[in-house]
């Protein structure tokens, strides 16, 4: 009998020790949250019109609602000079989309660009300066902020034959005829009227001069 109840007092010792141990607040370990990033965003310069622009794509990725702020921020940085742009509100998909002027920029009642980084019309003429963001111009670091951060490649855009990215070789005053002062010589249509008008006028004088000799040579041989 003593060695039946000697049994079950074991197997029940058995269970009880077998039932884990509440866990701790101590010994707890939250799953890791999502990463919050801005990867994948990016800016690109472009030009168009004569005026130099910036377009941007902003990413957010917050799987984890991390972000404190939402508003989209692009600083740029440079020769000790910092300036920052405001982008906008990134939605609720977590993507914000656009294009703002670059520094020192602006544009005409034409649609055309009548102002650039770096120049200033001052006494009837363009002039290069120092400021109104001039050093944009030069090797820049750019950046986007939300609450994370992340740098973008940024640089001013080159001119093509189509978009000015500066003020026109002797041009007119801002907001003026920018084909007509890169080309002065040349009329709307391309035709130097008053040279070619002289170079025909000489091509007639040169023929009347030989038609003359021609027939004066002629006389002289009837007479003999």
């Amino acid at each position: 009998m003593y060695s039946r109840v000697l049994a079950a007092l074991i197997v029940v010792a058995a269970g009880v020790l077998a039932v884990p141990a509440p866990a701790s607040a101590e010994d707890y370990v939250p799953d890791p949250p999502g990463r919050l990033t801005l990867a994948g965003s990016t800016v690109s310069p472009s030009c168009e019109a004569d005026v130099p622009w910036i377009d941007y794509r902003v990413v957010l990725t917050d799987p984890d609602s991390q972000a404190t702020s939402h508003e989209a921020t692009l600083v740029l940085s440079g020769g000790g000079n910092t300036h920052s742009i405001p982008l906008g509100t990134i939605g609720s998909d977590g993507v914000l989309t656009g294009r703002v002027l670059w520094p020192g920029a602006s544009i005409g009642a034409d649609g055309r660009g009548d102002g650039w980084p770096g120049w200033a019309f001052v006494d009837g003429e363009w002039v290069e300066t120092d400021g109104n963001f001039a050093w944009t111009r030069q090797e820049i670091q750019a950046e986007i902020t939300v609450n994370p951060e992340i740098p973008v490649a940024l640089s001013y855009p080159p001119a093509t034959p189509l978009c000015l990215v500066a003020p026109p070789a002797e041009a007119s005053p801002a907001g003026g005829d920018a084909a007509s002062a890169t080309d002065p010589g040349l009329a709307s249509t391309g035709f130097d009227g008053a040279a070619w008008i002289g170079i025909g006028a000489g091509a007639l004088g040169l023929i009347a001069v030989g038609g003359i000799a021609l027939a004066i040579a002629r006389r002289r041989r009837t007479s003999e």
